[in-house]
């Protein structure tokens, strides 16, 4: 007998194994003795009165031996190169899969490698050095390594999510990604998956330059053949993909300046807010009697303040507030939070929605107007180093600077400022009114305790890179294949990872048909 049932159980019942096979044995009629495999096939919970998982369980009165994750990679040591330009999630899935398609992926990234960028990042945090190249978003693995490595995404119809998930579990990952409504594997987990991943990329024949950055194109008769790096040298290819994710601005002046299309895309700004995680949990599991063996709360608030959207955005229970600038003289957080999420703060974005008419003052830039407005308020958010700008939210409310700042996670330093007076006016004023109405849901989110850092600007790109929507090819550039957050086609590791499955699908298929 097997057979797949769903159930619901409290939190206490869940993490008895002894417990849930009697229920799951209830469910389907049989003893509890009989039951030989009990497999968790999908889990989530459901705080919205008293906590309970929602289960989706495989029962079987015989052994059922979970399949082995296993992905067809081929030696391309001798076969036709591509170049991917970035080694974030996009290049890393897009580079995998030209492995099953026979083709040979030449990796360029600006930044050092996973383990050198670990101590630029500690530099960062220290206050001590800033490396443009190899940051908190720069260097291999993108932004993601080290931006908390949640997994979830509503955009499942552009591609298998579950073969996303596989491929991290097959490197490394914990396979409760594959049964989770929201996964999570966790920046301290993440750089040992990135490594794993480039061994698998490398051993097949395929190459890394580190170090590397892109400053121009090759183009002969239309046709992208090869890049340029700082270092003046060259590297050619058929085709070349182009992930580089939604910081390389430099990417983008370069486009610019070549008079090749661009468009400016709407994205969203404003601050990190940070509360104890003890009062998220209370709030969100209603002083529940099984807190202590729930999961850190979590939660998702939006709202319309006029015609403009105003949501949370990477929420981060657990987690800790952290620098990523990409520019000297500029300042930019962002949260992340480790695989067990043990910090006693979480932290959320909570950002505005900004279009191309809030940037009218950088019209003259065209497709980079956007851009160009968030360049501009990320400097004007710098003080020093990395120190950021951050206020009480119930100071922010009424418009003064707090007398004192509360502990917070950014390791970087804090100063005592008046955010209304930094942000743009229509962001400030949409947050007011944002947090008014979000206190109704979650009630203490506007108090003496809770504060917000600023600046959250680096939602989503602020320009998109066009692509012909069959070939997935540049409209002016041929054999160039824009995709991921960079591109404006993906927001978040997973949707990237699909793009450039995707994209390095399509782009085999053109290189076989030789469709230009």
């Amino acid at each position: 007998m097997k057979e797949t049932i769903e159930i619901e159980v409290n939190p206490l019942e869940f993490s008895d194994r002894e417990r849930l096979k009697r229920i799951a044995a209830k469910k389907v009629g049989i003893n509890p003795e009989d039951v030989a495999c009990l497999r968790l096939l999908r889990k989530s919970l459901d705080a919205r009165k008293n906590p309970v998982y929602r289960l989706r369980l495989l029962v079987s009165t015989d052994y059922e031996e979970e399949r082995p994750i296993e992905r067809n990679y081929r030696d391309v040591s001798n076969a036709e190169s591509v170049i991917i330009v970035g080694a974030g999630p996009c290049g890393l899935f897009a580079a995998l899969t030209l492995l099953e398609c026979g083709l040979k992926p030449v990796i360029i990234e600006r930044g050092r490698s996973v383990s050198e960028r670990k101590k630029d990042i500690a530099m960062i945090a220290r206050n001590v050095s800033f490396n443009e190249d190899s940051n908190w978003c720069f260097g291999e693995g993108g932004a993601g390594t080290f931006s908390d490595g949640k997994l979830y995404t509503r955009s499942n119809k552009k591609g298998s999510i579950e073969q996303v998930l596989e491929t991290f579990v097959r490197h490394g990952a914990d396979k409760s990604i594959l049964t989770e409504a929201h996964p999570h594997i966790g920046t301290d987990r993440l750089s040992g998956i990135i490594k794993n991943i480039r061994h698998t990329i490398t051993s097949c024949g395929g190459e890394y330059h580190f170090n590397s950055r892109v400053v121009d194109f090759i183009v002969r008769d239309g046709r992208v053949c090869g890049v340029r790096l700082a270092s003046s040298e060259t590297i050619e290819a058929r085709a070349v993909i182009l992930s580089t994710g939604h910081s390389a601005r430099d990417i983008y002046e370069l486009f610019h300046h070549r008079g090749w299309l661009l468009e400016p895309k709407p994205f969203a700004m404003g601050v990190r807010v940070e509360h104890l995680q003890q009062m998220i949990n209370r709030v969100q599991y209603n002083n529940s009697k099984y807190m202590s063996v729930l999961p850190p709360a979590s939660y998702s608030l939006a709202c319309n303040i006029g015609s403009r959207g105003v949501f949370s955005f990477c929420m981060c229970p657990g987690g800790m507030i952290i620098p990523s600038s990409t520019e000297r003289n500029s300042l930019v957080v962002n949260g992340m939070s480790s695989s067990g999420r043990c910090s006693p703060f979480a932290n959320s974005g909570i950002v505005v929605s900004v279009t191309e008419k809030d940037a009218y003052q950088y019209a003259s830039y065209g497709a980079l107007s956007l851009m160009k407005f968030q360049q501009q308020c990320e400097k004007t958010m710098y003080i020093r180093n990395q120190t950021a700008p951050a206020q009480k939210i119930s100071d922010f409310m009424n418009g003064r600077v707090s007398s004192h700042l509360n502990p917070s996670s950014y390791p970087s330093g804090l100063r005592s400022c008046n955010m209304n007076e930094l942000l743009p006016d229509f962001v400030s004023a949409s947050l007011r009114k944002g947090f008014a109405l979000f206190d109704r849901k979650i009630k203490g989110f506007i108090s003496s305790e809770a504060m917000l850092v600023g600046l959250e600007s680096r939602t989503s790109s602020p320009v998109r890179i066009p692509r012909d929507g069959v070939t997935l090819q540049h409209p002016q550039l041929k054999n160039l294949y824009p995709c991921g957050e960079g591109a404006g086609y993906a927001g978040g590791i997973t949707s990237s990872a699909m793009d450039g499955i995707n994209t390095a699908r399509r782009l085999a298929f053109n290189l076989s048909e030789k469709i230009d």
